[in-house]
This record gives structure tokens, C-alpha cells and sequence, in this order.
């Protein structure tokens, strides 16, 4: 069950124009470190020109609290780079990373590892454990390390232990373990300092389809347990489905759009995204909120149902009733009437002009 981002206003995390490029001297196209540009392609085309790779150009989003915010693209699309920038694991070139209203950019070498130590989570796509320590200790390490009271450290990495199911494998070791336990064990670990903001770069990819979908599980489940603010970077689109509050999808090093899973399948920016979008089974994604229409026509003898009713489970009704049926929001006001019509309707804005492209 994923939280609405409309409920949650405050804002974690943000990114501004941040560039990340490689070469000689990338510095030096970028005034006293800032991102802003008046024409980014043009910008990144002459840092191209002059020997320069650009693995990300101009990026800009906001990650708010609570929030699964995914991030996904194709291979060299800039996706793990950027991660890697918003925790200065890699140095951006410009721009600002701002967490709870500071500039991480800004952060001497002291400073950033005491925030990646207390208020940073991550978890990569190696699982990175200490083949040499067993379950337990490879989760109460990074405890350690801000030199908590040993006491402390094993009941806090219990307490994740549990979170994750692991409990009876404590004195385990990694290569006792299946892919699936290991990376449990790396969630356990980033999840022990109760980090503020959770960055998690493609943790499942390396799983069996099986494994992946029960890892899925589960990051839900925690997730609507502890409602971290996380930044989850996938190429699998649905993943990112199933996963994602809002997405952003990348392009050569850019952002091409941000939304709700369903404003990028109903509202495709371009055909980059539309190719995305093209097999999903929007039956499982589009709720009766999204195709909810205002109506002039009396009310009366129509059911109802709630904002967040997937249309897989309204298509029978909708079938038989050519009015629609009335949806209501949370607060039990009414947001308007679903119709057949309007599956239709909302389904034909993100197929594009060309019809030759829909599935049937």
C-alpha cells in the first residue's frame, strides 16, 4: 500500500541543477559551481565538443518525507551517477544537494561522513557484507562505527534483524545465506542507524524474478512500517510501478519527466517515455480518481466507490452502467463519476496519435 505524496508537503531532499562531467577541466564551464544554464543541450554539447562526458546535466527534482522517489532509465542514462552525487560518493561537478535546508556540497570531509554515518542509508546492487562476520555484526558495524555502547549496537540490530525476518540467522554467515537473505542483511544494515533519507541503487537486480518480487514485498512493508524518505533507482519499469510514490525517468544524463507512476502512463511527455509505457497493464495502475469526471446529471441510483478502487475491479460494473458510478475522496466528498467513457478517454491520451502502435 503505497502513501499519497498530496498528504505530504515537506520536502526531504532536493536537487538543483546538479551536473556531474567528466574531464580535463569540467569546472570551468560552471561559474563559481553553479548548474543554472540558459540552454542546457546546448551547454552539454559544448562540454561534448571539448573532450568532456556528461553523465548528468541539469538535474532538478524534490524528494518529499515519506516518499518512495524512483528514478529509472536505461543503461548510461545517468540513474546510479546521480545517486552516487546526491551522497558525494561522487563528486558533482555543479549545482546544490540540499538535505533538511543545508547544502551538502558545502560540507567539509568531517562534516559529511557524520551525515553519512546518522542520517544516510544505502544499499547497492553488490551486497557488500563482511564475509568475515556473521549476521549480527555485519548489521551492529556501522552502529559501531558512531561508537555506540556495544549493548546498544546488538539491540538495535536485533531490532532490524526482526524488521527484515531474519531473526534465527543472527549467527549466520554470508555465504550461508541465499541472495535473497544476503540482501535483507544489507537493508538491515543501512537500516540500523534509522537513517533520515534512504538511497537504494538497483537492490534487487541481481535476484531471481521469484526472490525480486518477495524482496519487493517486503521493501513495501517496512517501508509503510518506518515511511523513510527514499530514493530507489531501477531500470525496470515495473518495479518502479509497484515501488514508486512519483518516478522520474532519465535520459543521456537529464530528467525527461517526473510524476505518479499513472501521470506518466496517461501523459507521456514524448515517445522516450511513451516506449516505456507502451506494455504496462494500466487495468492494475489507474484508479477511479484518475478518470473521475464532474457531472451535470443527477446522482441518484448511481453506487459508488473510493478514490483509490483500481479500475481492473470497476471495468465489470462500468460494463453494465453507461452513467458510471460516483467516486468519493478520503474525506468522503465527491471527486465526480467514473464512466466507461472515461477509461477510454484517459487510456487514448497516452497511447499517442499513432494508432498503429496500441496493443490490442
Amino acid at each position: 500500500m503505497k502513501t499519497s505524496v498530496e498528504d505530504r508537503k515537506e520536502i526531504k531532499l532536493s536537487c538543483r541543477n546538479v551536473w556531474k562531467v567528466y574531464g580535463a577541466r569540467p569546472e570551468g564551464f560552471f561559474e563559481n559551481g553553479n548548474g543554472l544554464v540558459k540552454d542546457v543541450s546546448s551547454h552539454a554539447e559544448k562540454l561534448r565538443e571539448n573532450d568532456h562526458i556528461v553523465a548528468n546535466a541539469d538535474v532538478t527534482f524534490d524528494v518529499h518525507a515519506g516518499e518512495i522517489f524512483v528514478i529509472m532509465g536505461l543503461s548510461g542514462s545517468g540513474k546510479s551517477t546521480i545517486v552516487r552525487c546526491l551522497s558525494r560518493l561522487v563528486e558533482p561537478t555543479a549545482g546544490e544537494i540540499i538535505l533538511d535546508g543545508e547544502d551538502l556540497l558545502k560540507k567539509s570531509d568531517a562534516e559529511l561522513i557524520d551525515i553519512r554515518r546518522h542520517k544516510m542509508g544505502m544499499v547497492f546492487q553488490s551486497f557488500g557484507l563482511m564475509p568475515h562476520l556473521n549476521v549480527i555484526d555485519n548489521v551492529a558495524f556501522p552502529l559501531k562505527l558512531q561508537g555506540k555502547a556495544e549493548n546498544e549496537c546488538y539491540q538495535q540490530a536485533k531490532r532490524v534483524i526482526e524488521l527484515v525476518e531474519l531473526q534465527g540467522r543472527e549467527n549466520n554467515y554470508p555465504k550461508e545465506l541465499s541472495g535473497g537473505q544476503q540482501q535483507r542483511v544489507g537493508i538491515a544494515r543501512s537500516l540500523a542507524v534509522e537513517p533520515d533519507i534512504w538511497f537504494l541503487d538497483e537492490p534487487f537486480s541481481a535476484l531471481d524474478p521469484l526472490i525480486r518480487k518477495q524482496m519487493q514485498d517486503e521493501f513495501l512493508s517496512i517501508q509503510l512500517k518506518l515511511q523513510k524518505s527514499i530514493v530507489f533507482i531501477t531500470h525496470d519499469f515495473h518495479e518502479a510501478l509497484r515501488l514508486a510514490d512519483r518516478m522520474a525517468i532519465m535520459r543521456d544524463g537529464a530528467i525527461v519527466q517526473i510524476g505518479r507512476p499513472v501521470d506518466l502512463i496517461l501523459n507521456p511527455v514524448d515517445d522516450y517515455i511513451r516506449e516505456f509505457t507502451l506494455d504496462v497493464p494500466w487495468e492494475t495502475i489507474l484508479t477511479a480518481a484518475d478518470i473521475a469526471e464532474p457531472s451535470d446529471e443527477p446522482l441518484a441510483g448511481l453506487g459508488s466507490v473510493s478514490e483509490d478502487t483500481l479500475i481492473e475491479k470497476l471495468l465489470y460494473y462500468l460494463g453494465d452502467n453507461d452513467r458510471g458510478v460516483i467516486v468519493h475522496a478520503k474525506d468522503g466528498s465527491v471527486l465526480g463519476v467514473a464512466t466507461a467513457r472515461g477509461v477510454v478517454k484517459a487510456l487514448s491520451a497516452g497511447s499517442g496519435p499513432d494508432t498503429s502502435s496500441v496493443k490490442v
